[in-house]
């Protein structure tokens, strides 16, 4: 512990004798720092930092000081002679003095940053951490920064700018990716021996697969090479082969003069050099060639290659072993090169990007170049000729972008009959229909104004008809200001009331179109006067007299006649309406993206409902006219009735409601009597009496008044009346008078009534005797007034028309139109006599006349709004060729609404059409070829290596002029032909001047002739002279003796191809609206019916190509009529007969239904939901009434009673009495009930009670005269509730398909034992009817699907072939709902294009590397360029140009199906257009070398790798990946090594690359080695990539060696034994020896002794216990004692558990009880993991 506790102060005191030193290093380079000018070692000068420039004017006249101080080497300040004076800074120096103003002309100027460099080491050492990298290395990266001048980019001082912002940092942190080292692949297999006989080489070769990276390893060999050798030795003599070998063609010269060819002749050198010297010389003879810009002259050169012959060894030979017949030419004709010239940059095209949107992407501008000279003779190609770059990247200095947004017109009328079904009968008459309907509008694309476009929460940005009205009925009307009428959604007639007065007045009446008057809210007469509605015409007079609309007149005149109100102010009012601004509609594309209202949306027409009154009431006294001011003895008597529901939909309005008679002696006032109470006797108990009785006096209302206002005398307070004595004969009361006998009276009839009463009980002795029977009936006359009687009878309401006498609430324009007023309406009004006619008006009541003339409101005069003509369709920008049609241009306009009530009609033109401006005609300029030139040929001095002429022959080539000639026929400059003056003719073509040894031929004989079309034609030639016999000149595939051609044919086949287009039925509609520019929707848009379809026709000539289909047919068609069959509906059956009510007693239902009959056909209406029979759940239920009980006993009264006792003078006793009981139908009305009205309480009772009509004799008692007993439920007493049936089927107008409707259900008065009593017994109980018997409903309309307007046809997809397809479209503007029509699935429709032919260029594949003349070198690849016809399919066609094609002469009667046969093939060049410029932008030609046997020769390109980022933890580094390819170097010989060329790769960007990783791979152990491989992420076995650090080993070691006998090296990198031997382990855990397992070879062998030598060794089991600190085996190997007691304790335990759960688990003894039984159990397992 010392030793430790001194270890860490001595530790201690270093570290802090480290931070004293860096403590004092730190103050030592601060001190040095600001020290800048030292005297000695104590005094030096210090300076402050330089103040702010300070002067009179801004510039460079400024002044900037700063402090300095002389401080000595210790800190402190002294005095300024201390220091040195010569060395004394400055403290004052001249500076540029910024102003505010000065920003504007100061910027600072920013470089983009540098790449990122690693942070140097200390001593500024820069290296690859690559031991210590694990994902990335810090970086910096720098970039410059300065002032500059804004004007001219020059570069001033830093402060300047530093003054108005801070200084851009000039460096930032970044990262570099760790060093990646090269990746290569697997070797290939090994090549083939290079040799067939003795000793040769084979190698095999791997690609680069990742170059390296960041510092990483190099790529290594990537060619392996080993000898090999053949069982067969090489013959002697054939040791080496010779092979003839060429280098490449030097560059196109011209000589000038001799010295010039002779710098310029082929020498047969074989030096390494003399090559690149060839290419110099070449080079140093080029000139510059003067530019003709209207006229190209072809300059032809001469050429020149090395020649040389070499041995299989790499080594060079004479040339004439390898040269037998002749020497290959190592000379040429050719062009010289022209590089390709092009004009200056147009300007930049306008920006694409012009405002500022969502988007952050900058625009783009376009400038352009076109080509002056055609690179010809390998000249260098021509750059790009478009260039394009980023332009507004900041978008903040732009306009806002303007806004698009859908706008509507406003909806048509509703119609009701498309929803009718094709069986409905009403078809045939729509005019009458009502109820749910449908109306469509228009919608179209707009540009939100500038000033609205910056208000995201303009109101006017959404339309209100999109939002459900119950939004509106939540929120008050000012919450919804100033939005126009047609934006507000159709609100129901009940949710009215909850309207503001206000929120109708601010909309226009057609949102509330003829709603009921009592559904709309109190509106004060002013609102009408100063808001002009049409809210008020359409509801009755009534409803404008309860708003004080009689005083309506007068308000109004003195509110015109109010000096300030004049009409101007009027006109101010509404003139924003008139005014407000209609934007012009745009093309519907620029809507895009934004929600399209609906164009379709359901409406109502209120259903006609007469008026319904109520029953008359009887008929009153008989009353004065006017009860206050009474006149003459006449009078009327009056009865009325009530009008329950106002007329709906009809023009007629109610009927008279008040009928009077005339009477006389009337009356304003009467006595009303009300009697009750008993009779009181006047003496005594029984005898005569009277009866209080009430009177008052009441007006004709019935209301009370003072007594004297009634003009007869009072009635008696007190009634006569009498108690029955002892004796006396009992009679009833008087019964209520009958209803009279007759209306009224005339000479015929007289109005009766009768009451009668009866006989209770017969007199006694000495009694009052009964009345004779003529005294228990009475009768009175009743309705003696005559059959008289008058009502007024009004006719309808009269139209409005103008009051020209007053100027009431008119609404001015600026031109003075007026445009609404009020006005009058009128009816005729005439007294009738009923079943008479028309009399004079003094017979009806004058008080009760109704008006004859009412105010009314003039509809609105509504003129035609339509939007303004949309811009004009853009004409074409560019010229018109020649004999085309001018184009056209259109603009639309759409109607908003339609004129109403005598306004300004809608325009006739909506669409219109101009011919576009004129428009430049496309310049003409055409090609004009000059004389071909003679034969050009290389001089025979170059051939030779000499000057001097020869006779020139052989292959040359042959030149021409070529000049552009304008309309005027004057020449042009070229590049005019070039842009349009179409294919360049050729300016060369080979040419041969025959020589001596050449072969020669007769002419050839002219062409046979055609015998039909398809076939072919022929020539011939011969040989001539000595060129029979030679064998060269007898080859024909050099020197063909016959010649073939085609004939000309002008026959052509047509076929159809593709399937045929669809049913195209006739337009309906207007066409010339541009797709997409609005929706529109047609309720009668025509489905089905007869149309044409088309199909596409191909045009074939002889050979099977395509041409034009003009050739065949004119539109390039064939057509047929075709059908689209029509939809048909669901047919459902008529109405079945009313089923019986649902119950038998009370309110119920009955119900008809209808069946299905026939299903739904082609898209018709779809049939309602069927039953399980297949039946349509179609049905109509209405409540009805079954009578409880229809039959009942009647009973009439009893007869007098008979005593029954023999002497007649007995009139008493026992008697007899007799009734007639009959059985009759019960009566609907007047049913009476003896139903008990107490109270139904099981703990009460209940009692009854009876009066004494006559009292006793002195011997007699009255019975009892209350009776109680107890109240027992159903029994005794009942309980009464009201009961309802259910809701009846919505029921609708006859003329209704759906919408608004009623439905209604009965209410019953039930007993608690089920009996249905009358209502009024409910009511007697005090029972509250709570239930709605009648209610709205609405049946869901029908809708069918409503379809846009078909688009016009787009333009064809494709140009050419039989690709090309026409579409046109047509959206879904409303699906179906309910049983309405579905949508078609067609909602496209497609036409094939005319089949034109397609003509493309087609570069061939390359060829292989072809060597001119000579066994190996320098030679070219080439590929062709064909202009080829193809269907458009083409290069997904099979391109083989040497298919066989089916031809028409081969085979006339072959029968075409519809496809094309015809593969691509060629034609002639100038369908394709122009050749040579094709030629001068593709790649034709390309140098390729064959090696000579032995030469060291690089291997073929590599395919490019797969597309790899640098990635950091897999995540991209980069967005720009990278390829790779690379070659190999194959050596033939050994000796020749040394002039190998080096291996190369190279690499590309590429996109949409992948991050790989790399990892170890090792296969299973074979003894101590296995096998170690790194595998990229993607499965490819590489070499390099995976770091070296982390290999794993590939040959396992143990320390130390196992050297024990029969020991070996783990898995586990320690010594074991091998099979059959047990390991005995040291204490240390080292192998001690190895020691046989015993029992294999001998079973008698030592246990003990064995078992002995056991030791711990590296088992499992012992690791196991090795943590335990009881170990169970002891250090020798053997168990140890207390490890078999505590095995001997568990086994007992084991025991005692096991005897312990048998004892609980016994089961118990049987009882006699039977045990219930148990269900099976079923498991079925449901993916629970508890199962």
């Amino acid at each position: 512990m010392m030793v430790k506790d001194g270890c860490d102060i001595l530790a201690w005191i270093w570290r802090y004798r480290n931070y004293c030193i860096l403590f004092l290093s730190l103050i030592a380079s601060h001190v040095q720092s600001d020290i800048e000018f030292t005297k000695d070692k104590h005094f030096s000068w210090k300076t402050g930092q330089w103040g702010r420039c300070l002067g009179e004017e801004c510039g460079s006249g400024g002044v900037q000081t700063r402090t300095l101080w002389c401080v000595h080497s210790e800190g402190w300040t002294s005095h300024h002679s201390n220091c040195p004076h010569a060395e004394q800074p400055e403290s004052q120096r001249p500076c540029f003095k910024v102003c505010e103003w000065h920003q504007d002309l100061f910027e600072w100027e920013v470089s983009d940053w540098a790449t990122c460099v690693l942070i140097p080491f200390p001593h500024n050492q820069v290296k690859l951490r690559t031991g210590e990298c694990i994902t990335a290395q810090h970086g910096i990266q720098r970039r410059s920064v300065q002032c500059v001048r804004t004007s001219n980019r020059t570069s001033v001082m830093s402060r300047i700018c530093e003054f108005f912002s801070h200084k851009p940092e000039m460096e930032q942190a970044c990262l570099i990716p760790c060093p990646q080292d090269c990746v290569v692949s697997d070797f290939s297999y090994w090549s083939s021996c290079s040799k067939t006989c003795g000793t040769g080489l084979q190698h095999r070769t791997r690609d680069v697969l990742a170059t390296p990276m960041y510092g990483g390893a190099d790529c290594p060999n990537l060619t392996h090479t080993r000898p090999c050798s053949n069982p067969l030795p090489c013959p002697p003599g054939e040791q080496h082969q010779y092979s003839l070998k060429v280098g490449p063609w030097s560059d196109c010269w011209q000589p000038q003069d001799k010295v010039v060819w002779q710098s310029g002749r082929t020498m047969l050198d074989f030096s390494s050099s003399s090559k690149d010297n060839l290419v110099k010389q070449h080079t140093q003879s080029l000139h510059h060639v003067p530019h003709h810009p209207k006229s190209w002259d072809m300059e032809l050169g001469y050429q020149t290659r090395q020649v040389r012959c070499t041995r299989s060894d790499g080594r060079s030979a004479m040339l004439s072993l390898c040269t037998q017949d002749h020497t290959p030419v190592n000379y040429q004709t050719c062009i010289m090169p022209k590089h390709c010239e092009i004009s200056d940059w147009s300007s930049w095209s306008p920006c694409s990007k012009t405002c500022r949107c969502q988007d952050l992407l900058p625009g783009y501008r376009i400038r352009t170049r076109h080509m002056k000279q055609i690179p010809i003779g390998g000249g260098k190609q021509c750059p790009a000729l478009e260039e394009k770059e980023a332009c507004n990247i900041i978008g903040d200095l732009l306009p806002h972008c303007p806004r698009y947004v859908w706008k509507s017109t406003a909806w048509g009328d509703c119609r009701v009959a498309p929803l009718l079904s094709q069986q409905d009968r009403r078809l045939g008459n729509v005019s009458g229909l009502c109820g749910g309907g449908v109306q469509t509008r228009e919608i179209y694309c707009v540009q939100v104004p500038e000033h609205q476009s910056r208000q995201k929460d303009d109101t006017d940005s959404f339309n209100l008809s999109d939002l459900p009205a119950q939004h509106l009925l939540d929120h008050p009307a000012q919450q919804l200001p100033n939005h126009p009428a047609q934006h507000l959604p159709d609100i129901p007639a009940q949710h009215l009331p909850d309207l503001p007065a206000q929120h109708l007045l601010d909309h226009p009446a057609q949102q509330l179109p003829n709603h009921p008057a009592q559904h709309l809210p109190d509106i004060p007469a002013q609102h009408l006067l100063d808001n002009p509605t049409q809210l008020i015409i359409d509801h009755p007079v009534q409803h404008l007299l309860k708003h004080g609309a009689q005083h309506l007149l007068e308000q109004a005149t003195q509110h015109f006649q109010d000096k300030s109100h004049p009409a101007q102010h009027i006109s101010d009012q509404t003139a924003p309406h008139h005014r407000k601004e209609v934007s012009r509609p745009v093309n519907g594309r620029l809507c895009a993206g934004s929600d399209i209202p609906s164009s379709v949306q359901r409406c109502s027409i209120l259903c006609p409902q007469p008026c319904l009154l109520s029953s008359w009431s009887s008929w009153g006294t008989c009353l004065h006219d006017n009860c206050l001011e009474p006149q003459g003895r006449k009078g009327f008597r009056q009865r009325r009735r009530q009008v329950l529901w106002e007329p709906l939909g009809v023009p007629e309005s109610c009927p008279h409601l008040l009928e009077s008679i005339p009477c006389e002696d009337p009356i304003c006032y009467m006595w009303r009597v009300e009697t009750g109470g008993r009779c009181i006797p006047s003496s005594g108990t029984c005898g005569p009496g009277s009866v209080a009785q009430r009177r008052v006096c009441v007006n004709d209302q019935g209301v009370d008044v003072s007594n004297g206002q009634c003009p007869d005398p009072a009635p008696s307070p007190t009634v006569p009346c009498e108690v029955s004595c002892p004796g006396d004969c009992v009679i009833s009361s008087w019964s209520s008078w009958s209803s009279c006998s007759t209306s009224c009276s005339s000479k015929n009839s007289e109005g009766r009534q009768r009451r009668s009463r009866t006989m209770l009980a017969l007199p006694g002795e000495g009694g009052k005797d009964c009345p004779a029977s003529s005294a228990l009936k009475e009768w009175r006359e009743c309705n003696n007034h005559p059959c008289v009687v008058f009502h007024w009878e009004a006719t309808s309401w009269g139209p409005c028309i103008e009051n020209s006498s007053m100027s009431l609430n008119r609404t001015f324009l600026e031109n003075g139109t007026v445009t609404c007023a009020v006005g009058v309406q009128n009816r005729k009004v005439t007294c009738i006599k009923m079943n008479v006619g028309q009399v004079i008006s003094k017979r009806c009541l004058d008080s009760a006349r109704p008006d004859g003339v009412r105010p009314c409101l003039l509809p609105c005069r509504r003129d035609c709004k339509v939007t303004p003509f949309s811009e004009w369709t853009t004409c074409p920008g560019s010229c018109l060729p020649a004999n085309s049609t001018i184009p056209t241009q259109s603009r639309y306009r759409t109607i908003i609404h339609r004129s109403a009530n005598g306004g300004q009609e809608c325009p006739d033109t909506l669409y219109e059409e101009r011919d576009c401006e004129a428009l430049p005609q496309c310049p003409s300029y055409r090609w004009q070829t000059h004389r071909w030139q003679l034969c050009s040929l290389v001089p025979d001095s170059i051939r030779q290596g000499k000057a001097g002429p020869t006779e020139p022959c052989g292959d040359g080539l042959e030149a021409r002029g070529v000049s552009c000639i304008g309309e005027d026929e004057e020449q042009v400059d070229m590049d005019l032909c070039l842009q349009w003056g179409g294919a360049m003719p050729p300016r060369t073509r080979p040419c041969r001047i025959p020589c001596k040894d050449d072969c020669t031929f007769t002419t050839w004989s002219k062409f046979s002739e055609c015998s039909g079309c398809g076939t072919f034609r022929s020539r011939k030639r011969s040989l001539t002279g000595r060129s029979k016999k030679r064998d060269h000149c007898l080859r024909a595939e050099l020197y063909p003796l016959l010649e073939t051609e085609a004939c000309s044919c002008n026959d052509f086949l047509s076929q159809p191809f593709g399937n045929w287009s669809s049913c195209i039925l006739p337009e309906s509609i207007t066409p010339g609206f541009p797709l997409g520019v609005r929706q529109s929707g047609h309720l009668d848009q025509r489905e089905c019916g007869h149309g044409r379809r088309y199909r596409a026709v191909t045009c074939l000539d002889w050979q099977g190509r395509p041409v034009s289909p003009s050739l065949c047919s004119e539109s390039g068609y064939v057509e047929e009529a075709c059908h689209v069959p029509c939809p048909l509906d669901c047919k459902l059956s008529d109405w079945s007969p009313w089923s019986p009510c649902s119950t038998p007693c009370g309110g119920g239902l009955k119900i008809r239904s209808k069946w299905l009959r026939e299903k739904s056909f082609n898209g018709g209406r779809p049939c309602p939901k069927l039953d399980l029979k297949n039946q349509a759940q179609v049905y109509e239920a209405i409540p009805c009434q079954s009578a409880c009980r229809q039959f009942e006993w009647v009973v009439e009264a009893w007869s007098t009673c008979t005593i029954n006792t023999v002497t007649e003078a007995s009139a008493c006793g026992e008697g007899l009495q007799s009734r007639t009981v009959r059985c009759a139908r019960r009566s609907t009305s007047g049913q009476e009930t003896n139903e008990s009205l107490e109270s139904c309480d099981p703990t009460e009772s209940r009692r009854r009670r009876r009066h004494v009509l006559r009292l006793p004799s002195p011997e007699g008692t009255c019975p009892e005269d209350i009776q109680t007993e107890a109240c027992v439920l159903n029994s005794t007493c009942f309980i009464y509730h009201y009961n309802v049936s259910d809701w009846s089927s919505c029921q609708l107008s006859e003329m209704a398909v759906c919408g608004p409707g009623t439905r209604s259900r009965l209410l019953d008065c039930v007993r608690s034992d089920g009996k249905v009593v009358e209502l009024s017994v409910c009511e007697q109980f005090g029972q509250v009817n709570t239930w709605r018997l009648s209610e709205g409903c609405d049946v869901e309309c029908p809708v069918n699907c409503v379809l846009s307007d078909w688009s016009t046809w787009s333009e064809c997809s494709h140009t050419c072939g039989h690709q090309g397809q026409m579409l046109r479209s047509r959206s879904i503007l409303q699906s179906a709902h309910k049983e309405g029509r579905p949508c078609p699935s067609q909602l496209l429709h497609t036409r094939s294009c005319p089949i034109r032919p397609c003509y493309s260029w087609l570069l061939g594949d390359w060829s292989l590397c072809h060597v001119e003349g000579a066994d190996c070198g320098e030679g070219v690849r080439q590929r062709n360029l064909t202009c080829i016809v193809h269907w458009g399919d083409w290069p997904q066609q099979e391109s083989s140009l040497t298919r066989p094609r089916p031809s028409l002469a081969a085979n006339p009667t072959h029968t075409y199906s519809a496809q094309p046969s015809y593969f691509p093939g060629p034609v002639e060049d100038r369908h394709c257009g122009d050749k040579l410029r094709k030629m001068s932008e593709q790649e034709l030609v390309l140098p390729c070398s064959v090696p000579c046997p032995g030469d060291c020769h690089m291997t073929e390109w590599s395919s490019w790798s797969s597309c790899q980022l640098t990635c950091l933890e897999r995540r991209s580094f980069e967005t720009i990946g990278r390829q790779t390819r690379s070659r190999a170097v194959v050596v033939q010989v050994l000796e020749n090594q040394e002039n190998c060329p080096q291996q190369g790769f190279e690499t590309r960007p590429c996109k949409g690359g992948t991050c790989h990783t790399y990892e170890w791979r090792t296969s299973g152990w074979n003894g101590n080695e296995r096998v170690v491989w790194c595998q990229r992420s993607d499965g490819v076995n590489v070499t390099g990539g995976c770091f070296l650090q982390n290999r794993p080993t590939t040959v396992r070691h143990c320390h130390p060696p196992c050297s024990k006998p029969f020991s070996h090296c783990t898995p586990s990198g320690v010594c074991g034994c091998e099979k059959g031997y047990i390991e005995v382990m040291t204490t240390h855990g080292f192998l001690d020896y190895c020691t046989r397992t015993p029992g294999i070879h001998n079973k008698k062998a030592d246990v003990k002794t064995n078992s002995g030598l056991l030791k711990p060794g590296p088992s499992h089991i012992q690791d196991f216990f090795s943590d335990w600190s009881l170990q169970p085996i002891g250090p020798d190997g053997r168990v140890q004692l207390w490890a078999y007691g505590v095995t001997a304790a568990g086994f007992l335990l084991i025991v005692f558990i096991i005897a312990l759960s048998f004892l609980l688990c016994k089961a118990p003894k049987p009882t006699s009880s039977p045990c219930p039984p148990q269900k099976p159990l079923t498991l079925a397992y449901d993916g629970d993991m508890d199962m």
